[in-house]
């Protein structure tokens, strides 16, 4: 699937599934974007558990990616990240919507997820798109100063029977 970001339309996002021979790119984002970064071995262990790995590209360069856990009628948003020089021009925007759209092409009724209060630009897009706060997991991520709590948020994408 491809996507053309509506203020860059010189731009098309394809969305594949992740490969092994992404991990090193994959890791490389994900150790630039957070401070308690995921291990490749994490990345290799949610493709061998056959999560919905998604890699995302532009003119040959990976530059963001998704892990979604599914199960039944429901998906959860493992992690999610785009690189930072791609980072609020409409990838992260584009890149979600594309998740929730497969998520409801595949009959799943609820997207969950997590996010870092501290993640002010993550927590407003997800609000946006119409994630409510569900709950806090108390201490959920690791942080510099201790733990850091966690909003678990859900989005209810089922199809609507006309």
């Amino acid at each position: 699937m491809s996507a053309v970001l509506s203020d860059r339309p010189a731009h098309e996002l394809s969305f594949l599934r992740m490969r092994d021979s992404d991990l090193e790119a994959v890791a490389a984002i994900e150790k630039s974007v957070y401070v308690f970064p995921w291990t490749i071995g994490n990345f290799r262990d949610s493709l061998l558990s056959a999560y919905e790995c998604w890699a995302c590209w532009i003119n040959g360069e990976l530059i963001a990616y998704a892990i979604v856990m599914a199960a039944l009628d429901e998906a959860h948003l493992l992690n999610f990240a785009v690189a930072n020089k791609w980072q609020r021009q409409g990838v992260g925007a584009t890149f979600l919507q594309h998740l929730i759209d497969h998520s409801r092409d595949a009959n799943r009724e609820m997207l969950y997820l997590e996010v870092r209060p501290s993640n002010v630009a993550g927590l407003w897009m997800y609000q946006r798109f119409g994630f409510k706060q569900l709950g806090v997991r108390r201490e959920y991520y690791p942080a510099v100063t201790g733990r850091e709590d966690a909003y678990f948020m859900g989005l209810n994408i089922a199809k609507k029977i006309v």
